[in-house]
């Protein structure tokens, strides 16, 4: 069964590959490389990332549609897009999903639920556990 993970933001603020990378690397506790040809708007499908120094990955997908801002609609607010993430049972392609909706979140104003749960109380809240999934996935930055 895939796990979704949805990070809706303001077109407005969704930043370029290279400005989301920026983000993950002034945060010391993440070591998270993005394939740098990746763009965010739109995005179809797997994405490569260097976690930790492994080798990983997530589904990332560019949603705009009504349709999916309808069915959050009350977590969506004012936001007209969203990057929704996919994994299976893979911990390091969770932990990829994590660290970039937690980048995102904490500098782009997106507001991140999995599954349609509540969002994390705050953002130190979500850093833990972001924290806590790399843990999991037995992930040590270098």
């Amino acid at each position: 069964m895939a796990n979704e993970q949805y990070a809706f933001l303001r077109r407005s603020d969704l930043p370029s590959t290279e400005s989301l990378q920026s983000a993950i690397d002034s945060d010391p506790a993440f070591a998270l490389t993005i394939d740098p040809e990746t763009d965010l708007s739109t995005s179809m499908g797997f994405v490569p990332c260097l976690i930790c120094g492994v080798e990983s990955g997530v589904e990332m997908d560019f949603d705009d549609s009504p349709e999916l801002l309808e069915q959050f609609g009350d977590l969506v607010s004012d936001r007209d897009c969203c990057l929704v993430f996919r994994w299976g049972g893979d911990m390091v392609e969770c932990a990829c999903a994590m660290v970039i909706s937690y980048a995102l979140a904490k500098h782009y104003h997106a507001v991140v639920t999995y599954e349609g749960e509540s969002p994390a109380a705050n953002l130190d809240t979500f850093r833990a556990e972001v924290i806590s999934v790399h843990g999991h996935a037995k992930l040590k930055r270098p």
